[in-house]
Formats: C-alpha cells, structure tokens, sequence
C-alpha cells in the first residue's frame, strides 16, 4: 500500500509534536543572546588593581564607564577601547599627557678664516668678534603614566643671529705689482675687495662673509659696487638681498636697496643713480625659484618705494628659469631668454622681440640664457646664438652655438664665430676713436670641446668688432682652461701695455692679461676669488 503524502502525515499526534519541536527549536535559535548574566574583570589604573563585576558583552570603553573609572581624551588602554571583554579579562587604562615645553639654546658662532695677501706671511688680524646667537625651541613631550614616552620639535624662532669670528690670515705672494686704471672690484671669501692705482693696494669694502656672488656689477664710474648677500632665512622663504656700497669712502657703509630674490640681474642704469634689478619667487622645489620676469628701478640718493619698469610675465619658452637683460652706453635696454632677445620699452613697460632664438631642451632643472652685450658704440648688440645640428639631431638639442652680432643702422643679424660654446660671453672693450670712426674690440671664451660646451673648459679669445683678426690670448694650449664667465676690460691703457688689460680668474686667482701683446700676470695666489668686475 503506498505512503500518504508527508502533509497527511504530519496530522497525527506524533507528527504533530514533532512539528511543535521543531519549530521552537528555530524560534529559540534566533532568539538575542542574553545580557543579564555578569562577568568579573581586572582593572589597572592610576597605580591600583581592582576587580570589578560588569555585564557581559560591553566593550572596554562601556566596563570602565560601569565601574565608574573616567577616561581622558588622550588616554589610551590595552587592549583597545572597542574590544568586547569576557570574564577574567584584565584592563590596563594608561594614563597620557600632552605638555609643551619651550627653551632657549645658545647657538655657537663660526669661525671663518680669510686669507689675504695684503698681510706678511703668518700674520693674522680679527676683522670681526664672533657673537653667539639664541634660538628657542618648542617640545611637544607625550607623558604615559608619569613617563616620557615622546620629545618632538614643533617649533623653532632664531631670536638672535650667531656672528661669525672673522680672522684674517696673512698670504703675502710675491707677484710684481702692476699699475691699473679705474676700480677693479673681486669677490674673495664672501668679502668683496677692490684694487685701484696698483694690484698692491688693495683694501675690503664689505666684510660680512656673506656675499653670494649671483650679482656682483660695479657702476659705470666705478664709485658704487652693487651685491647681493645670502639671506639668513630659510632659502624656500628668501634667497638674498640686493645692495649697494660705496667704493671710495674709506669707512664703506653698506646701503639696502629694499630688494630680494635677485638671482639673474641687476645693474647700474648709465647716466642715473639708478639700479635696476628683476626679480624671483623662492620654491623648495629645483631650481629653487618661479622667475618673475619683471623688472625694476629703485634710487640710490632718493628715498622711495622702486618703480615697475616691467610687469612680471611667463617669459616665453622656459621663462620659468629667468630672463636678464643689458645696458646700452645711452641707457636703451635689452632683454634676453631662452627663446629670443628684444629691446625694452622702459616708458611703455612692455617688450619689443628682435630675434628668435630656438630654445636649447636641456632637459633638466636649469635653462640656457643666451648671453648680450651691447656694442661700446650702442649701434650693435652681441650675443649668443642656439645653431641648428645635422639630421637627425633635432634644433632644440643641438650642442653648437655661435657668436652673432645684430647692427642697429641696417637691421641685419650676422654670425661671426661658429662653434664658440654656449658660455661664450661677449664682452666689448672700451671705445677708441679712430679718426671719426668708433673702433672696440670684442673679447670672448671658446669651448675647447664645442660639441659638449656645457661642461667644455674654455680659451680666452680677442677679435675686432666685426670678426677679424681673432687671437687666442689665455691660458696656454697645454693648461686647463678657464671655467665659464665674462672677462672684464679695463676702462683704459696703462703705460707699457700694446692693448687694453683683460681680467679673467683662473684657478680660483686673478689674471691680468694685455689684449695687444698677449702677456699674461698672476695678480692672486689664495685661490678665493669667484667674481670680479672693472670699471
């Protein structure tokens, strides 16, 4: 006989129970846990043991609020505040404080030693006492049951600068002293020096050891020097500071042109007693700076806010490098940047582009400025230009660059030396007059590698204003050669000289040489100096 169906089944007394057994069984599985039974736990805190007796199923954070034990905000426990404790379970509450704590600490000052050879051999003399300076420092200290647990630094004020001790050591060489026209001004140490009427009278016009060397110009006369000084806060806040100083007063007083952040220009303006200057933003990231590409103008003997002479721009192709810029003898102005030169309208305050230079990709964190100069007759402009390579090289990596000049009268742009090295910098003598007609010459460096120019040492090179008659004057074939940088002429011919003198350093010395017989003369022996100009 066959089965009934379950339905038919389940309506006998037996499968009924079995139904009711069934379905309480499910009810009581899904029913909540119960919370009425309690569990005992140990709690250590401020010092103590105590057990105490909670309900089961609270969290850390709930047990120490039922045995009436307060946290604080920053206290902590073990295990964490949101574990689930069950019976037997131990508490560890540790007490945390935050104290700040500040004091003051004596910075110690630095020694610097200078040489100078205006000094015998072995002599030494204190040009600056050394003063300590004060910095107060801010400690966040974290305190765990009455033990310090961290010391960090949060805050740190320089209340008072540390002065270095500045002592002079003598290194008297025994180089023949030569006569000299003008004011020729060098950098050595961080000091600025000059040398006038002889290479053997020299005297320090700025001892603070802090020049940076970015701007280092005398004024057309020769009578003020202008500079600029590291600064002394952090270099993603300010980089330098421009100033200005007399060069014939015997007690030179240093003179703040309310300038900062010059890195690529500043000069003297002819004919005024004016300086113009352009300007950077400081960033931690390289290059170190957001060029602004602005310009302008502030007075020596007129008290002032300076005067915009330029809004700052983009700059072109790579202007966040920088621009700079050059004065004609009758004060017009030039500009330079990495893709062209132009002139400046300095009453419009905007720029007139002459040429176009292609960029040079150097494809790293500095860009390539081709070098001016003006002509010392003010009718022509030199500078450097980028050359095109030959395929497959394409115009923006090519490594050759050229000497150009571009002429005023007729509006044309010639080449007069090919190859001569990115870092070539032009530099025009002074003007001699040749019956009516205006003649200078044209001194520059020459890569010794012309295909790797960028790191190529070079020879120093004089040519006539156009291009002709070129003679290499220094160092020797067989020498190192010079390290890049614009030779200085001296502002006239002395007695015995076949040329004017030109002024290079080399080796860390200064070097005279005659640009007519091509003799050259160490002047220096200590190594220091890193700038130099002659007026």
């Amino acid at each position: 006989m066959p089965r009934p169906p379950l339905s038919l089944r389940l309506k006998t007394p037996f499968g009924l129970s079995l139904l009711i057994f069934i379905a309480t069984s499910l009810i009581a599985s899904c029913r909540s846990p119960q919370l009425n039974s309690d569990i005992t736990i140990r709690i250590i805190a401020d010092g103590q043991e105590k057990d105490a007796t909670v309900p089961s199923g609270l969290t850390v954070s709930q047990a120490l609020e039922e045995a009436g034990v307060a946290v604080g905000p920053l206290d902590k426990t073990e295990p964490p505040l949101y574990t689930i404790l069950g019976n037997g379970d131990t508490v560890k509450l540790i007490r945390v404080e935050e104290i700040f704590e500040t004091e003051e600490v004596v910075i110690p000052f630095e020694r610097q030693i200078v040489r100078n050879e205006t000094l015998p051999e072995g002599e030494t003399r204190l040009v600056q006492a050394g003063v300590n300076g004060l910095e107060e420092i801010t400690y966040r200290m974290i305190i765990e049951d009455g033990v310090e647990a961290t010391k960090t630094v949060v805050k740190s004020v320089i209340l008072k600068e540390a002065l270095p001790e500045i002592v002079m050591v003598g290194s008297q060489a025994s180089f023949v002293p030569l006569n000299i026209p003008g004011t020729l001004a060098y950098l050595a140490g961080g000091n600025a020096w000059i040398m006038e009427g002889s290479t053997a009278n020299r005297r320090v016009i700025v001892s603070t050891g802090d020049l940076d060397g970015r701007i280092f110009t005398l004024s057309p006369s020769g009578e003020y020097l202008v500079f600029t000084r590291k600064s002394s806060k952090p270099a993603d806040e300010e980089i330098n500071t421009l100033w200005a100083v007399r060069t014939r007063n015997l007690d030179p007083k240093l003179i703040s042109l309310q300038a900062k952040n010059v890195v690529h220009f500043a000069a003297w303006i002819p004919n005024t007693n004016s300086v113009a200057y352009s300007t950077v933003e400081p960033r931690s990231a390289a290059p170190g700076w957001q060029a602004n590409n602005d310009l302008y103008r502030v007075s020596l003997t007129n008290s002032g806010s300076p005067r915009r002479l330029l809004y700052a721009n983009s700059g072109g192709v790579y202007g966040w490098w920088g621009m700079t810029f050059a004065f004609a003898p009758d004060g017009r102005l030039a500009y330079s940047r990495p893709d062209g030169i132009g002139l400046v309208d300095q009453d419009g305050g905007y720029t007139k582009p002459l040429l176009e230079i292609t960029p040079l990709n150097t494809h790293s964190d500095w860009a390539w400025i081709p070098p001016i100069v003006w002509g010392a007759d003010g009718n022509s402009l030199y500078f450097v230009s980028h050359a095109p390579a030959p395929a497959p090289i394409s115009g923006e990596e090519s490594p050759y660059f050229d000497i150009s000049a571009l002429s005023f009268k007729n509006e044309a742009a010639v080449t007069l030396v090919n190859s001569a090295g990115m870092f070539s910098y032009p530099s025009v003598s002074p003007v001699e007059y040749i019956g009516r007609e205006a003649a200078f010459q044209v001194a520059y460096l020459q890569s010794i590698f012309i295909d790797q120019s960028d790191s190529s040492r070079y020879r120093l090179i004089v040519m006539d204003r156009d291009g002709s008659n070129s003679r290499a004057l220094f160092p020797p074939p067989d020498k190192n050669g010079l390290e890049p940088q614009t030779p200085a002429w001296a502002p006239a011919q002395v007695d015995g000289q076949t040329g004017n003198f030109l002024a290079v350093t080399y080796q860390g010395n200064l070097w005279l040489i005659d640009s007519g017989s091509g003799k050259s003369y160490q002047v220096t022996g200590d190594g220091l100096i890193a700038r130099l100009d002659w007026k």
